[in-house]
């Protein structure tokens, strides 16, 4: 049997390459050998994170007598979803329109032709709790393949041709003023008022959702919306969702109170977290929210940094098979760490109990009060870090995703900025660097990397959106031109490449010479990242501002937003970033221009009273497209505030300038 999985640079895949199961790689290989045998394509997706994948893995996939059974009747892929965002789209479609849910790991029985028969999620080693054994489920399924029932066979066209059809373009809508109240009045209705957040439990960050909510108080001077984001952002902070010892928070809490979390950390999440977190200290100058940020940048550099410059997708959910084993405490442990008196102080302060909150009477931690004496708390915190560290630590996956990686430049360079860190931005700069010298084949993305080398996957259209973000957001910190022509290139791609000829504004994910699926994908909702389009919406926005109006940027920006108008106003929650964007556009999008000599003071004023979504850039007269015939005023610096196509005249005080902008 072929080890095929052992040259992949993905992480999770590798974890199977010693499985007795015959696996194969995505591709077209594997679909010619399924029409040779006629035999299914059984298709597992996961993801290295991912707990329950580990234990359907260590249930099934090691185990010899159903590995046989796999290998006798089915050509078997294992696809990283993290790796192929393309292939898990279009079966996680078909997984929800078969079972009306969805989740990882997931397992679709396919046509050689790769048309979705039967779709599902976990399944156990015996049957429970209604749900047949992963075994019989397998015998089910090839003995209706071998029957040879016509029926069986063109099942799998018919779904495919449904879900094309239903998949495709929303007609286009306004998204006005009108539409962000009307969103901003949907999720205050949706509100968690005793426990903060949105909906019930499992609870997940909707951090696209509060900047939305953040750019709509700026905007408007909303109170409700403002209440929203602080009280939501505070319960995460200081509940078990948030790692209150070393930073970096958790995937979602498994309760409402944000009690508990599922302790997998990815990189996308604390990447939007930290550019929240920032956007709010800059906003309210709260220390805690200041805190937070600073704690969350130090664990995307510690844990999450790779040797190249590039961040690490995850960290796993359980330590040597046992969930958040790393990070649970009880009363006695803490005490042995810390002694009897700072043990108990400890305790009561992270609500550490004899009873616990989590399982086998351990708890998580959460900051169950303010600290009152911050030296102690400091002293405290890293013994117990210092205690942690001993303990068996979760695996990391340590694959770079260009989409991910963007995220996480555009937040430690805004992040950067905003709190007074040019570490940050050095950190972004060398993680885009390593993208564009590595991610950038022939002018092409490429999805991931793995010490040093790139993957075979072609980049999708989150990776070009996010990264052209990050690349315009480092141009504003650094002033580099580099930045700005990188990201207008990606643009320039994106739009060759990804757009739907028959819907303008529309988009798919994949690009038009990208491997064929069975249908294109193109979803536009945001879910737990920016969908590809809004990334792209976002991008054009901001490259419109920063490199000048003649490329048409602005006016691809308003035509995508258009396509997620009837997203935005049924569903903001899944609409969080084209809000954002929305906001950027109703506001104008600001600009601020600095230059001239000792321009220090006006560039710091205009970082701290911009809006969000504004631009800040600095530099001397002609230096970039946005400083372009802006010249000093005296001698003296000048800041030109700019709001869409209309400009006030140029100012040269602090005080000038934080009146206009608290003016547009």
């Amino acid at each position: 049997m072929a080890n095929r999985l052992q040259d992949s640079t993905s992480p999770y895949l590798l974890q199977h390459k010693d499985n007795p199961v015959d696996w194969w790689e995505w591709g077209t290989e594997a679909f010619a050998e399924a029409a040779r045998r006629d035999v299914p394509v059984l298709l597992s997706v996961g993801y290295a994170a991912c707990h329950w994948c580990h234990v359907m893995a260590h249930e099934s996939f090691e185990d010899a007598a159903t590995a046989a059974l796999m290998n006798a009747h089915f050509v078997n892929i294992k696809v990283d979803r993290e790796e192929r965002p393309d292939v898990d789209a279009v079966y996680m479609t078909a997984t929800q329109a078969m079972t009306g849910q969805g989740g990882w790991p997931m397992t679709a029985f396919l046509t050689p032709a790769g048309e979705p028969l039967h779709c599902g999620t976990y399944y156990p080693p015996t049957p429970r709790s209604g749900m047949p054994s992963f075994r019989q489920l397998l015998t089910a399924v090839h003995e209706a393949w071998s029957s040879g029932d016509d029926e069986v066979r063109q099942a799998g066209a018919r779904v495919v041709a449904e879900l094309r059809e239903q998949t495709g373009p929303m007609e286009a809508s306004v998204v006005d003023s009108s539409v962000l109240a009307g969103a901003a009045t949907s999720l205050l209705g949706s509100y968690d008022r005793v426990n903060a957040g949105f909906g019930g439990a499992p609870k997940f960050p909707p951090t696209m959702a509060l900047e939305f909510l953040l750019r709509h108080h700026e905007r408007t001077g909303s109170v409700e919306s403002l209440s929203i984001v602080e009280t939501t952002a505070l319960a995460m902070a200081d509940g078990g969702l948030n790692d209150q010892l070393a930073g970096g928070f958790a995937r979602y809490s498994v309760d409402a109170g944000w009690v508990v979390p599922h302790f997998e950390k990815m990189l996308y999440d604390n990447a939007l977290l930290l550019r929240l977190y920032a956007h709010l200290a800059r906003r309210t100058g709260a220390d805690r929210y200041h805190e937070v940020a600073r704690d969350t940048a130090g664990f995307l550099l510690r844990d999450l940094g790779t040797s190249q410059g590039g961040f690490a997708s995850s960290l796993d959910a359980d330590t040597e098979g046992v969930e958040g084993a790393t990070y649970v405490w009880t009363p006695t442990q803490v005490v042995e760490v810390l002694g009897a008196e700072d043990g108990g102080w400890a305790a009561e302060l992270l609500g550490v109990t004899e009873d616990g909150t989590f399982e086998h009477g351990a708890s998580t931690l959460r900051l169950i009060r303010a600290v009152d004496d911050r030296a102690r708390w400091e002293r405290v915190r890293a013994a117990l870090v210092e205690a942690r560290s001993r303990r068996p630590q979760p695996g990391r996956d340590d694959k770079v995703v260009t989409a991910w990686n963007g995220l996480a430049i555009a937040a430690l360079a805004e992040a950067g900025m905003a709190l007074g860190e040019p570490s940050w931005v050095a950190a972004g700069e060398r993680a885009a660097s390593l993208l564009l010298d590595l991610h950038l084949v022939d002018g092409r993305l490429r999805r991931t990397s793995r010490d040093g080398v790139v993957g075979a996957a072609a980049g999708v259209l989150e990776d070009y959106g996010t990264l052209a973000e990050a690349l315009f957001v480092l141009h504003q910190a650094t002033g580099a031109l580099r930045w700005l022509d990188a990201g207008c290139a990606l643009l320039d791609t994106a739009l060759a490449r990804f757009a739907d000829p028959a819907a303008p504004g529309a988009y798919h994910d994949t690009a038009d010479d990208a491997d064929a699926l069975v249908w294109r994908p193109g979803d536009p909702g945001d879910n737990a990242s920016p969908s590809g389009a809004s990334a792209l919406a976002g991008a054009l926005l901001l490259g419109d501002s920063l490199a000048g109006h003649g490329r048409g940027y602005r006016e691809a920006a308003e035509s995508a937003l258009s396509r997620a108008g009837v997203l935005a106003s049924r569903a903001p929650r899944f609409a969080g970033h084209w809000l954002t964007v929305a906001e950027a556009i109703a506001s104008g999008p600001v600009q601020v221009a600095v230059v001239g000599p000792d321009r220090e003071s006006l560039v710091a004023a205009a970082i701290a009273h911009a809006h969000g979504g504004a631009v800040v850039l600095s530099g001397e007269t002609g230096a970039s497209p946005l400083l372009a015939d802006r010249p000093a005023v005296d001698g003296r610096a000048a800041a030109y505030v700019c709001r869409g196509y209309v400009c006030d005249r140029p100012v040269t005080t602090v005080d000038e300038l934080v009146a206009a902008l608290e003016n547009v």
